[in-house]
């Protein structure tokens, strides 16, 4: 017992002392609060109690005041030194979150995303302000954590069944509830949830490094670039079809063979255009065509790359456009084409990722080592780096 009150002691000094700070974990509003519920745990676990418990409770009251929220008009940058004069790894917006690692002469050593850097600590914020600014900011998100789970329309086992969602997906969380949350589908679809089969969490806002920011601004380029070059092609062959059915009227006045030569040749044709054209040049235009519907919602269980998909959905809707039919599950669609590794991956591959072991998301690869994906109903279709996840497989259905 001596020893017990001895390490709830350190405990307690760890947490008045610090960072000379008294907020605690899970003390957002009232630090003796936050103080019992973390000796509650301690002493919950007393009977087995040695270092490693305090050193994990102190950690995590550590991680607490660790929190950081960028307070600024527009951004502020992270840099590789704590000097002005230093190299910019990268942007932390305002409302963003940081973790502090260390401090020094009025800097701050953060980790945000993937950048770890300097900000001057006037731009942060943390202890009970951080907190505050926590929960405004903040998003819950559910993700399911089971093969296929129902969506019903009340908090309730005998509520209807509104839709099924898969393992991986997450979703906004709009209410908590007693072993039930509601969450946002789309725009203008809710339902509620088990807690017993999704994981929620809390996600904030991270920095960018420069490197992603300059990809972002390079994809929303080319998206925009590709979308006006496929106007242009939409009204050049809206000219050639009239054009053509012109010529195609002219010609029925000819005779028959001349017809049927004309309709070989057209078909010889193609066949040797399709024939002749590299696999990857395939593979390139099904990835500029599928660039320009970023930002496009998420859908579940939809096929419309405009109004609404999911990621099977986008990925069939964008192949069919070049005639090729795949299945509609990420599953199913991963069981055919032709398996290809990781590192010979070409523009217009498939990438597949599971949990568990179970594939549960799919997304087309672009080049330069992203994909472009339906990703949840959060992001809409996005591009991501192909490693956002650990990729399952790969495979070429061109």
């Amino acid at each position: 017992m001596n020893r017990v009150h001895k390490l709830a002691a350190v405990l307690i000094i760890g947490t008045l002392t610090f960072a000379a700070k008294t907020s605690v974990a899970q003390a957002a509003e009232d630090p003796v609060a936050g103080m019992a519920v973390v000796l509650d745990e301690f002493y919950q676990n007393a009977q087995n109690t040695d270092e490693a418990v305090v050193q994990n409770l102190i950690d995590q009251i550590s991680t607490e005041n660790s929190m950081a929220f960028a307070q600024v008009t527009s951004y502020v940058n992270i840099r590789s030194e704590a000097s002005e004069d230093s190299e910019i790894l990268g942007k932390l917006y305002n409302n963003s979150e940081a973790t502090i690692l260390d401090k020094t002469n009025g800097w701050d050593k953060i980790k945000s995303g993937s950048v770890t850097g300097y900000i001057k600590a006037e731009f942060l914020v943390t202890g009970a302000e951080a907190q505050t600014i926590a929960k405004k900011v903040g998003s819950r998100i559910a993700e399911v954590k089971t093969t296929t789970l129902k969506v019903r329309s009340d908090a309730s086992t005998d509520a209807g069944v509104i839709t099924l969602v898969a393992m991986g997906d997450d979703f906004k969380v709009i209410k908590e509830l007693d072993g039930w949350v509601e969450i946002k589908l789309d725009d203008s679809t809710y339902g509620y949830v088990s807690t017993d089969y999704v994981d929620v969490q809390t996600v904030y806002e991270e920095a960018v490094s420069i490197q992603e920011e300059q990809q972002r601004l390079a994809d929303e380029a080319a998206a925009s670039s590709q979308s006006s070059n496929n106007n242009n092609s939409s009204s050049n062959s809206s000219s050639l079809g009239s054009s053509s059915s012109s010529s195609g009227s002219s010609s029925s006045s000819g005779s028959s063979s001349s017809s049927d030569s004309s309709s070989s040749s057209g078909s010889s044709s193609s066949v040797a255009e399709t024939s002749s054209g590299s696999s990857s040049s395939i593979g390139s235009r099904i990835a500029d065509y599928a660039v320009q519907f970023v930002g496009n919602p998420y859908v579940w269980g939809g096929t419309s790359l405009t109004n609404g998909t999911d990621c099977s959905g986008f990925t069939q809707s964008v192949f069919e456009h070049f005639g090729i039919y795949i299945p509609r599950t990420s599953r199913t669609q991963a069981t055919g084409g032709r398996r290809v590794s990781m590192d010979s991956l070409q523009p217009g591959d498939l990438v597949f990722y599971s949990k568990n072991g179970t594939i549960n998301h799919v997304a087309i690869y672009i080049g330069g080592g992203r994909v472009i994906s339906a990703s949840s109903p959060s992001t809409g279709i996005r591009i991501t780096s192909y490693t956002y996840r650990t990729p399952y497989k790969a495979v070429r259905y061109y």
